[in-house]
């Protein structure tokens, strides 16, 4: 077989390909077995049928077409190896000669994925929060779990900010009541923006007894207005920050041990997250590099991966995606408008980390392979023998060396981009990267949670009778 590959505008390439008389006689003598062993003939056993008779009762164009069907996308195969393409859309095939006898050839258009410049990618810069710790911090994190301890005073002055008022509220839509916008006894922390716009700050500054209003325009149901009368205020008194304190709230005998006890907790979760926002951040910037605009084949081929997982997300949620919509204020345009931007950053990103791949020349060794094909056997309870068989089979292990060259360029970026905190200095790399005991920490998108921590206002106090908030 003798194959040529000219490149051509819009990623696409042509491949021109011609097989031989006597090479394709191996392919007809392997159809005509297939059809031996397929086609019924009378008198004789499936197998046995003789190929003169099979050849006469089928015809040579009937056995010509079934060559060329059964062995052309094999043909097109290895013409692609050998010219090395990554094809990402099935091919358009043109017969050009031997539909009926004599050489076969045949030219085959083909979009490839395309090889984008990350030039500059040596000099790339990311920003990323300090992973320090200032006293203030740890004493704001004191006073949230002092809160959770606090005690419900009441005042006779006018609400501010933090404190907590026992409220009912009155609901109307339309002129007429609300009955589901309506209560008794509500309890709410004044600041604390729960309930409608302009609320809070109409609480702030009224006493008990007094009656403020206010409308609710995104209310559940629809606009609404509401009557909220102010029947009791409270402020919130905080207990000592001391030895006594710490020890009832913690684990810990002293406030200087719950102190350090916090400050590391802390220290770890922003040392996590930043090791996560490095990863991205780095990334990004790579992608930022690519100037060359994104195939519509590719990012269609994201943007379905993504709307299947979505969908798939939704139903082991068991939510329905018109109550989803309906939830979020979209539309379905505008849902798959965000998706589809996902989706080009996502191809921007793939090419980008390909590109520095070929760059660096991070190659996928064998051993690269043996490993994750051990790691995926043992998570699916096969060998690896069989899963490599398998991945051969279904040409999977070209698609896990490219995987492989991109995890090994996010390495290398992570190890090469310059790193610098919110003020511009230089953060240290190794402190970053090396710290073991972040990966224990709690999730990179929360703080950890404090010791004790209540769920209502004013910690320990009994507020069973009341509604909280």
């Amino acid at each position: 077989m003798r194959s040529s590959a000219e490149e051509l505008e819009g990623n696409k390439v042509k491949l021109s390909v011609e097989v031989g008389e006597d090479e394709l006689e191996e392919a007809v003598s392997k159809t005509v077995r297939r059809l031996q062993r397929e086609v019924r003939v009378p008198g004789f056993r499936p197998g046995k049928v003789p190929r003169r008779l099979l050849e006469s009762r089928l015809g040579p164009k009937v056995i010509r077409e079934e060559v060329i069907r059964q062995s052309l996308p094999e043909y097109y195969a290895e013409a692609v190896e050998e010219a090395a393409l990554d094809p990402i859309a099935p091919p358009d095939i043109d017969i050009t000669a031997g539909e009926e006898g004599g050489p076969l050839a045949f030219e085959a258009l083909v979009e490839v994925r395309p090889q984008v410049s990350v030039a500059g990618y040596e000099g790339l810069q990311v920003t990323l929060p300090s992973i320090e710790v200032a006293e203030e911090d740890v004493t704001e994190r004191i006073d949230r779990l002092r809160e959770q301890f606090a005690q419900l005073n009441d005042v006779e002055r006018a609400a501010r900010t933090g404190d907590v008022v026992t409220v009912d509220v009155t609901g109307t839509r339309g002129g007429a009541p609300a009955e589901d916008l309506s209560t008794t006894d509500f309890v709410y922390e004044v600041g604390s923006q729960m309930v409608a716009p302009g609320l809070d700050e109409k609480l702030a500054g009224a006493k008990a007894g007094e009656i403020v209003e206010v409308e609710a325009p995104d209310a559940p149901g629809g606009a609404a207005s509401l009557k909220v009368l102010v029947k009791q205020v409270r402020e919130k008194v905080l207990p000592d920050p001391d030895d006594d304190w710490a020890s009832e709230a913690s684990e810990f005998d002293t406030i200087a041990e719950l102190r350090a006890d916090i400050e590391r907790q802390m220290r770890r979760m922003r040392r996590l997250q930043a090791r996560l926002a490095l990863r991205e951040s780095a990334i990004a910037a790579l992608s930022g590099l690519v100037q060359e605009e994104m195939p519509e084949t590719l990012v269609n081929q994201e943007l379905e991966h993504l709307q299947g997982h979505f969908l798939e997300q939704l139903s082991e949620r068991k939510v329905r995606l018109e109550h989803y919509l309906e939830a979020t204020g979209q539309d379905a345009e505008q849902l798959v408008g965000e998706m589809r931007s996902q989706a080009i950053e996502q191809v921007r990103a793939d090419l980008a980390l390909r590109a520095l791949s070929v760059a660096e020349d991070l190659q996928a060794t064998d051993e690269d392979l043996a490993s994750e094909i051990a790691s995926y056997a043992a998570s699916v309870g096969r060998s690896p023998s069989e899963v490599a068989a398998q991945f051969a089979e279904n040409a999977v292990l070209e698609r896990l060396r490219s995987e492989i060259r991109s995890q090994k360029a996010v390495t290398w970026l992570i190890e090469h981009v310059e790193i610098v905190d919110e003020q511009g200095n230089p953060m240290d790399r190794e402190a970053l990267l090396s710290d073991e005991e972040a990966s224990a920490a709690a999730a990179p998108d929360e703080e950890a949670p404090l010791p004790s921590e209540a769920a209502t206002v004013g910690g320990g106090q009994d507020e069973s009778e009341e509604e909280s908030v």
